[in-house]
């Protein structure tokens, strides 16, 4: 079988959201099926390291697809090319499109609906675009995959026309990469970012979604309540609609105490996950929140947010707040400051939650969408 997969998001700048559920998924499949043939299609030069099987042949197809009348052309004319060319058996596309001008069977993975909730949060012309094409690529594509249950949920009440049994719930997982940090590593990380300090993380991309400045509030609560000297630490590129935040940040009154790492590849990642007092992750909507999982794999408390898939994910693991109450965000990174037996209960709870979300599980569920969508 010759199975074409989008792999626009393998960027050799960052790995995140898509690109990673599409390198650490494939990077199993592909071992896992070497009998067959896998067609990755990028939109601009690759890096070697994502060509990681014998039995996959890169194509790249240009112009880079990073806007709606791009995307247009990329999907529906680029892409149906390519399907005829190697005679491609199915299409998969895991970053919510597909095309909507081909024969060749595809499989769908929508992480969420983000843009539905919060349209403010993304350029115009992508809203329209996603508003405008999303039910379409959902009604043209052969199988669907999602990332939670809640997410399910959410498309199902959006888009009534499409059958539960076309959608699969295929969660993220975490790397075998994210484990405790020795105490040579938080010594060496601490020293690296916060002088010696403990510190709390957020790790994502800095974007109003991801709710920073209510963080940014909390933290100023936690700092005049408890007299700390704990830092703050965000890693994670500045991502669109940025700006207001950085510039916040000049007139923060604990700005000495905020470290922004930018974006850091493993292991470094892992190694400062693993030396955070706590993770705090108060995003207003998530599909599914990888960072919390790698968070409790490294047996790292985690503070996260009451809704959308937050509480499917991490169950009885987590403390979670109101993430649109800074204050309730402040309570809860008080609270598990000032209590160490609830921080160790939460570690424990943490680390056999984190068990349940593999790849390998991940690679499993997608494999099984798309025999699905061949039939």
């Amino acid at each position: 079988m010759r199975i074409a997969v989008n792999t626009r998001f393998l960027l050799k700048e960052y790995l995140e959201g898509y690109g990673r559920f599409i390198y650490e998924i494939f990077f199993r499949i592909t071992k896992n099926y070497p009998e067959h043939e896998f067609i990755f299609i990028f939109d601009r030069p690759y890096e070697e390291r994502f060509i990681f099987s014998e039995n996959i042949k890169p194509v790249v197809i240009g112009p880079p697809a990073r806007h709606p009348l791009l995307w247009k052309l990329w999907y529906d004319v680029k892409i149906p090319a390519v399907l005829k060319k190697y005679k491609a058996d199915v299409f998969v596309s895991c970053d919510g499109f597909c095309s909507l001008n081909t024969k060749t069977p595809q499989c769908l993975v929508l992480h969420d609906l983000a843009f539905l909730h919060y349209p403010s949060f993304i350029r115009k012309s992508h809203y329209l675009y996603y508003k405008r094409y999303t039910p379409k690529f959902l009604k043209t594509a052969a199988s669907v995959a999602t990332v939670s249950e809640f997410s399910k949920n959410d498309i199902l009440s959006h888009y009534k026309n499409i059958a539960s049994s076309k959608i699969d719930v295929v969660y993220n997982g975490v790397s075998n990469g994210f484990h405790p940090a020795s105490e040579e590593a938080k010594k060496r990380i601490k020293e690296k970012f916060t002088d010696g300090k403990e510190f709390f993380l957020y790790t994502g991309s800095i974007h109003p979604r991801k709710n920073p400045e209510s963080l940014l509030k909390a933290f100023s609560v936690f700092k005049k309540r408890q007299q700390s000297g704990m830092k703050l630490l965000l890693n994670g590129r500045l991502a669109w609609k940025s700006d207001p935040f950085m510039e916040k940040l000049k007139t923060y009154k604990y700005r000495s105490d905020v470290v922004m790492t930018g974006y850091l590849e493993n292991p470094e990642l892992c190694d400062v996950i693993g030396s955070a007092y706590a993770m705090v992750y108060p995003s207003l909507f998530e599909g599914f929140g990888i960072p919390v999982i790698e968070a409790m794999q490294c047996e790292v408390p985690v503070i996260t947010s009451s809704n959308s898939s937050m509480q499917e994910i991490a169950g009885e693991a987590a403390l979670y707040c109101d993430p649109s109450d800074f204050n309730d965000i402040a309570e809860k990174m008080m609270l598990i400051y000032k209590d160490e037996g609830l921080r160790k209960k939460q570690i424990i709870l943490g680390k056999e939650r984190a068990g349940r979300f593999t790849w390998e599980k991940s690679a499993d569920a997608l494999w099984q969408c798309i025999l699905k969508a061949v039939g």
